[in-house]
């Protein structure tokens, strides 16, 4: 969320020498084309009513967006950031009910073409602005003909049985529903044969597994070389609102499980960290790429193996992560610029007539975790710009605030977080953008952004190997 962004393995040796470590030439990271074939949107201020049962603290979103608590909705003007670059975003906070936005990891409904499972992350960027923000996942259904998107289903999250190891916001009730100050969920795979779903957490960062009714099953702390990964955020530490990294924590704040990606058969997750991990006892990233966890879905625990992805220059983060067949997979890697180019900062033009950081790296990377070299790097096999999308057709629903001379046919996607990718079909990926309400403005100067779903036809993309 923009709060933070402002302040093989057993894969290999499980499925076929196939998949095992190869030596041999490296893989060429191509820039392939991409072309828009469909454009949805789910506009901003899309409200969700919260459960009959949850508290009535929910029925009132967003009341801890600034030092001190605001109750009347629509008090707290929505903004990019403070002065000098900050931008108006036109919609204000708090909310009667609880917003349907922050799209953070997406996945087809299995049986159901059209249909998509995504990913309502933490609330407004923070454990202490999100205590209001019920935790939810949706089902929608784009319709790229006319450009809109239906919620056909709602799933709070919640913790009755009392699974979850520490104390919650709700605690004290008898449904204990999840908000974001419990935890910061960002990722989604669901489990074959209507088992229900693991969402990957940023927090801790957690794996967490909930039945269909989003009733937790199960909490799963994270490690790596047998050591418990933390972030200043789980509820084990008390750090302050700029920690320095140290023994206790390794994994950034907001740097948790951004991306998951499940094996076709669902035996395996590999968990992807949003960003680079400190050196132990350290302030100091261990190097420009991300680390890649496998975990064991039967026995509900982590192998022990590990890989790495290497972070185009440019890019600081990742924003989703999904399989498209049993070892190549799609990532999105963005840096944190949102708006067009072409309206950047300088001269005479000062925000919010401009933007201040535009968008310079939004792309989705085809990776093959069957070839790794001799590090532990997964090899890069190709690419598509979402900054240089072709749109000979005018299928787009609006480019936005950029300059007149920009050339009608392409189309851009200069959102700061992008973080839902998945494959659609063999030759064509659905992605969507986390559209941070109400503190996000990349597609306009001073208007908060949508949630846009995009199909983009990449048969180049995943032929790739």
């Amino acid at each position: 969320m923009r709060a933070f962004l402002l302040a093989a393995s057993a894969l290999i040796g499980l499925a076929a020498p196939a998949l095992a470590q190869r030596p041999g030439p490296a893989a060429t990271d191509q820039k392939v084309e991409a072309r828009l074939a469909g454009h949805a949107i789910l506009p901003a201020f899309t409200m969700a009513v919260p459960p009959a049962d949850a508290p009535r603290d929910a029925l009132v979103s967003g009341k801890f967006t600034t030092a001190a608590r605001r109750d009347q909705p629509g008090s707290i003007p929505g903004t990019t950031g403070p002065a000098p670059t900050g931008r108006p975003t036109g919609i204000a906070l708090p909310f009667i009910g609880q917003p349907v936005q922050g799209f953070s990891g997406i996945k087809p409904v299995t049986g159901d073409a059209g249909a998509y499972w995504v990913l309502t992350d933490n609330g407004f960027g923070n454990k202490r602005n999100s205590g209001d923000a019920l935790l939810m996942f949706h089902r929608l259904r784009p319709d790229f003909a006319t450009g809109q998107v239906a919620v056909e289903q709602t799933v709070f999250l919640s913790d009755p049985d009392r699974r979850i190891p520490f104390r919650i916001a709700h605690e004290a009730t008898a449904e204990r529903y999840l908000t974001g100050a419990d935890f910061d969920p960002e990722s989604i795979q669901p489990i074959p044969g209507d088992g229900g779903f693991w969402i990957g957490e940023e927090f801790g960062p957690f794996l967490i597994r909930v039945d269909m009714q989003g009733r937790v099953r199960q909490v799963v702390e994270t490690r790596l070389d047998g050591t418990v990964l933390r972030s200043p955020d789980h509820p084990s530490l008390s750090v302050g609102a700029t920690p320095v990294a140290g023994a206790d924590f390794r994994v950034r704040r907001s740097g948790g499980f951004e991306g998951m990606a499940m094996l076709p058969d669902g035996s395996r997750l590999w968990a992807l960290l949003e960003q680079p991990l400190f050196v132990s006892g350290t302030d100091r990233a261990e190097g420009e790429f991300l680390r890649m966890l496998e975990f064991d879905t039967a026995k509900g625990d982590w192998t022990g193996r590990s890989l790495k992805f290497r972070l185009t220059p440019g890019a600081v983060a990742i924003g989703d992560f999904n399989m498209i067949d049993d070892r190549r997979a799609l990532v999105i890697e963005r840096d944190n610029g949102e708006g067009d180019a072409s309206l950047a900062c300088g001269g005479e033009r000062n925000p919010p007539a401009c933007f201040s950081s535009p968008a310079k790296v939004k792309r989705i990377s085809l990776i093959d975790l069957g070839a790794v070299d001799a590090d532990g790097f997964v090899a890069k096999l190709a690419h598509i710009d979402l900054l240089d999308i072709r749109d000979a057709e005018g299928l787009s629903r609006g480019n936005g605030d950029r300059a007149a001379d920009i050339p009608r046919d392409r189309f851009t996607f200069p959102f700061i977080t992008i973080e839902n990718v998945a494959a659609v079909d063999g030759e064509h990926i659905i992605v969507g953008n986390d559209n941070n309400l109400p503190f996000s403005a990349g597609r306009h100067l001073a208007r908060a952004d949508n949630n846009e779903l995009i199909l983009l036809h990449v048969p180049e993309l995943l032929r790739a190997r």
